[in-house]
């Protein structure tokens, strides 16, 4: 038998702390992490607490990582939660920009990404 090796290069848990819920994310988060995404975020709107999602230890995200973010913003809110990214990198705010989701999240720091489409200015 040749042993298992392990693929997990980032993960996601959910810290219950009195105050708030902090949902820790680290290293790549991606499809492959759905099911702890999904469970985080259960388990996070059950505490009825403010929830902090620390995205520090972040290296990178996708699509589906943004996705994640939108959701437990939109779902928290609807639900009458605080929802907030705790100091998220440029690998994490550059896809948020690119995305066009940033303001979801406010006070986070935009850094103008440049779009491949060229300038067009309007006549007068």
């Amino acid at each position: 038998m040749t042993p298992s090796k392990t693929t997990t290069t980032g993960g996601i848990t959910l810290l219950e702390q009195p105050e708030s819920s902090v949902v820790d994310m680290w290293g790549e988060i991606d499809v492959a992490l759905r099911s702890e995404a999904s469970a985080a975020l259960a388990n996070a709107l059950d505490r009825d607490v403010p929830v902090v999602i620390d995205t520090s230890k972040v290296t990178f995200m996708d699509s589906t990582g943004i996705a994640f973010l939108v959701q437990f913003y939109t779902i928290g809110s609807e639900e009458g939660l605080q929802v907030s990214l705790r100091n998220p990198p440029t690998v994490v705010t550059d896809v948020l920009e690119m995305l066009g989701v940033i303001d979801i999240f406010p006070g986070l720091p935009t850094h103008h990404v440049e779009h491949d489409e060229p300038q067009h200015q309007s006549a007068v």
